[in-house]
């Protein structure tokens, strides 16, 4: 997002926040209704661009919105929602956008507050890494010609009892509501939305071999040096590294694994 609408998202994330400090809000069913939200947006073209229509003022969308909620959803997410359409977006789809992201944000916090925040970061990585491997689940999880309520029987045979409640639904509202993304970016956006719960950066750290408990230590500590940030590592075992390790941070890539250096040395010969 850019522009008002930057502003507008850190305004409701902020406004999220203050709620969910209080313990006594259901951060889940915060959650749900916020999603049901992010759907009604997302196929009615004409309210949400009425809600973002620049010339009208934002009590008045404020008004419409409660107006159409009430009774729908709880008093916290009309109050979310109707301080949002206060705001100045630059498009109507930057609504929606920023609705589904309070919704994740939400159920992360959900987690959080259940010690979960750790394994649902694990889990989202390990899914995602389930369906790179597997053409087969891949397609039947985005075939345009199958049903919502198909995926999201697929996914809950694939998911029940061997994930957190909070992955599960965060999957399923992905495949079931794709809103135009593949597969993998929404996973990659959700990991970083829950490695953020906590402000740290996600590293992806790929080996020819599992590290040991104080290889994972030391790495960690000298990518929190270098990114100033605390990090989060998602680990994964790959054979073809051939020793050494490679690590991505966003879309930078540190390599130092052998097949890199035997590559880079190929090269030179043959240049």
């Amino acid at each position: 997002m850019n522009g008002a609408s930057r502003e507008a998202l850190g305004a409701a994330r902020e406004a999220l926040d203050a709620l969910t400090d209080n313990t006594s809000v259901d951060a889940a069913k915060l959650a749900g209704e916020l999603a049901a939200v992010t759907g009604l947006l997302d196929r009615e073209v004409s309210l949400r661009r009425v809600l973002t229509d620049p010339a009208q003022a934002g009590e008045a969308k404020a008004e419409l919105a409660q107006r159409l909620l009430a009774g729908q959803v709880g008093g916290e997410a009309v109050d979310l929602v109707s301080g949002m359409v206060r705001s100045r977006w630059s498009s109507s789809r930057d609504l929606v956008d920023a609705a589904e992201e309070l919704a994740n944000i939400a159920d992360l916090t959900a987690a959080q507050r259940s010690g979960a925040l750790d394994g649902v970061e694990d889990e989202l990585f390990r899914f995602g890494r389930i369906v790179s491997s597997s053409p087969e689940l891949r397609s039947a999880l985005t075939d345009k010609a199958a049903t919502a309520t198909a995926k999201g029987e697929l996914l809950r045979s694939l998911l029940d009892g061997k994930a957190d409640a909070v992955t599960e639904r965060l999957v399923i509202r992905l495949v079931t509501q794709p809103r135009g993304r593949s597969l993998e970016a929404g996973i990659d956006s959700l990991s970083k939305l829950a490695a953020a719960r906590r402000d740290r950066m996600v590293a992806v750290v790929t080996s020819a071999v599992p590290l040991s408990d104080g290889q994972k230590q030391r790495l960690g500590a000298a990518l929190a040096k270098l990114y100033g940030r605390q990090m989060h590592l998602n680990l994964d075992v790959d054979p073809a590294v051939l020793g050494g390790i490679t690590v991505r941070v966003g879309d930078e890539v540190i390599d130092g694994s052998i097949s890199e250096r035997l590559g880079e040395a190929t090269r030179r010969l043959a240049g």
